[in-house]
C-alpha cells in the first residue's frame, strides 16, 4: 500500500472567484482613493492565493500511507477489518488531513480527519460489519488537504484497489430431509477419494504429503517400498442443489427478497449435507450458467459459497429448461433439491420426468406473495406433494431452521 498512485489539485471556483473580485475591487478603490488601508487589504488578498496554494500542496507531501486489510474472504455477520496508518516524514506537522479508504461495502465508514506531528505517524482500526453478500472494492486510500481559505483542494491516492468477497450467511437445518436416491448396486457408485474412509480399496506407492496413518506396513515389508492404502467413498447419492435465478419469478428487494432467501436456503442445504460427508453440487443460472460439480469436504463448501456470493436473479432461462438441459447429470443415484420462487407449473413436467427415471427430488418454494409480488405457491405445493415430491414453503421473515423441517415446512413424501 505504500506506492503512491496520483495526485490532483483542484480549486473551489466560487471561492476563488470571490477572492479575485474582492482583490480587484480593493485594488481599484485603493488606486482611486489612495486610502492606505485598502492598499494593505489588496496586498493581503494578493498574497492569500499563492500562500493557499502552497499550503494545500505542501500538506500532502512527504507522506506515506498504508492500509493493512486483514482478509479478502469473509461472511455476512462477520466484520471486515483494516488498519490505516499515515506517516509524516517532514519536519513540520501535517494539519487537518482528511483520510479515507473508499469502498462500496454497505455501511463502510473510514473517513477521518487527522493531524500528524513531525516525523510521527497516526493509525486507527476500521471495522465494517458485513451485512450483504457480494464482491466489493477497497481502496485506494485517499488523502485530501485544503487551505484555510478553502481556495484549493489537493487529493493524493495511495496503494491500489483490492477486493473482498462476502459469502452469504448459512443456517443450521437440523430437521431438513430429502428423499434418498435409489442405489441399485453399491460397487457401481463407489469412487476413489483422498479421504480416509472405512472402505479401503487397494494400495499404491507412497507420495510426498501422504499421511503416515495410511501406510500399509505389510505391503511395505513385502515390496521394500513405502506403500499406502487407497480408499473409496461410501455408495451414497450425489446431492444437487438447483437455485432458480430467473428474473421474472423473483420479488422483493435487497435482503428482503426471494433472491436473497433463495441463496441462503441453497447455501444452508449444501452445508447441511456436506457436514454429513455427502457429495454436493450446485447449479445456478443468472447472468450465466454456474456449475459446481459434486464433491465432499470443507473445500467444496468454500467453492459453493464463492459461487453463491455473486449470483444475481437476472436470468432469462426458465427452471424447466435448466432441468431438461442438465438432466444428463442426474442419474438414479442423484437427489435434487430445487430452490425456486416460481409458481408457474411449466417446470413440473420436467421434474416429474426425472422422478420417473428414478431421480429423487425435494423442493423449497420461496413464497413470492410474501415479498409483495407474484402469486401464492399453494397450487404448486399441492401438485408437487400429489407427485410424492417433498415440498417446503419459505415465507418472508421465516426462521429457516423451522421452515425447512417437516413440521414447519410441511414436507410430505412417501418412501
Amino acid at each position: 500500500m505504500r506506492r503512491f498512485i496520483r495526485a490532483s489539485l483542484a480549486t473551489d471556483r466560487r471561492t476563488l472567484t470571490l477572492f479575485v473580485v474582492l482583490l480587484s475591487v480593493a485594488a481599484f478603490v485603493a488606486m482611486g482613493t489612495g486610502f492606505w488601508l485598502l492598499f494593505r487589504l489588496t496586498y493581503v488578498l494578493g498574497l492569500a492565493i499563492p500562500v493557499a496554494w502552497i499550503i494545500a500542496r505542501y500538506n500532502t507531501m512527504h507522506l506515506e500511507v498504508e492500509a493493512e486489510r486483514r482478509t479478502d474472504r469473509a461472511q455476512v455477520g462477520q466484520e471486515a477489518q483494516e488498519i490505516i496508518e499515515i506517516r509524516n516524514h517532514f519536519w513540520l506537522p501535517k494539519l487537518w488531513l482528511e483520510v479515507e479508504d473508499p469502498s462500496d461495502m454497505p455501511g463502510h465508514r473510514s473517513r477521518r480527519v487527522v493531524v500528524v506531528p513531525p516525523r510521527r505517524s497516526r493509525n486507527w482500526v476500521v471495522n465494517t460489519p458485513l451485512v450483504r453478500r457480494g464482491l466489493y472494492d477497497w481502496g485506494p486510500v485517499r488523502v485530501v488537504s485544503s487551505d484555510p481559505f478553502g481556495l484549493f483542494r489537493r487529493v493524493r491516492e495511495f496503494g491500489g484497489r483490492e477486493q473482498i468477497l462476502v459469502y452469504p450467511p448459512v443456517f443450521d437445518l437440523p430437521h431438513f430431509q430429502a428423499p434418498p436416491a435409489n442405489l441399485p448396486g453399491e460397487g457401481r457408485f463407489r469412487r476413489r477419494t483422498h479421504y480416509v474412509t472405512p472402505n479401503a480399496s487397494g494400495v499404491r506407492q507412497y507420495a510426498p504429503g501422504d499421511a503416515y496413518n495410511r501406510i500399509h506396513w505389510r505391503s511395505t515389508a513385502r515390496t521394500g517400498e513405502l506403500m499406502v492404502k487407497t480408499f473409496e467413498l461410501d455408495p451414497a447419492s450425489d446431492i444437487w442443489v438447483i437455485l432458480d435465478l430467473e428474473r421474472r419469478v423473483h420479488a422483493g428487494s435487497g435482503d428482503e427478497s426471494t433472491e436473497e432467501y433463495g441463496v441462503r436456503v441453497a447455501a444452508s442445504v449444501a452445508r447441511h449435507y456436506l457436514v454429513q460427508n455427502r457429495s454436493v453440487g450446485v447449479i445456478t443460472f443468472g447472468r450465466d450458467l454456474r456449475i459446481v460439480e459434486p464433491e465432499r469436504g470443507g473445500q467444496q463448501m468454500t467453492r459453493v459459497l464463492e459461487t453463491l456470493a455473486t449470483v444475481r436473479a437476472v436470468g432469462d432461462a426458465p427452471l424447466g429448461n435448466i432441468l431438461y438441459e442438465e438432466q444428463r447429470r442426474f442419474g438414479r443415484h442423484t437427489t435434487l433439491v430445487i430452490v425456486t420462487s416460481s409458481t408457474d407449473d411449466s417446470w413440473l413436467t420436467a421434474i416429474q420426468s426425472l422422478t420417473q427415471r428414478g431421480v429423487r427430488a425435494a423442493t423449497v418454494l420461496i413464497d413470492p406473495s410474501s415479498f409483495g409480488g407474484g402469486s401464492s405457491p399453494l397450487m404448486m405445493y399441492g401438485e408437487l406433494t400429489a407427485s410424492d415430491i417433498p415440498t417446503y414453503v419459505v415465507r418472508r421473515g421465516d426462521d429457516l431452521g423451522l421452515a425447512l423441517s417437516p413440521s414447519g415446512g410441511a414436507a410430505v413424501w412417501q418412501g
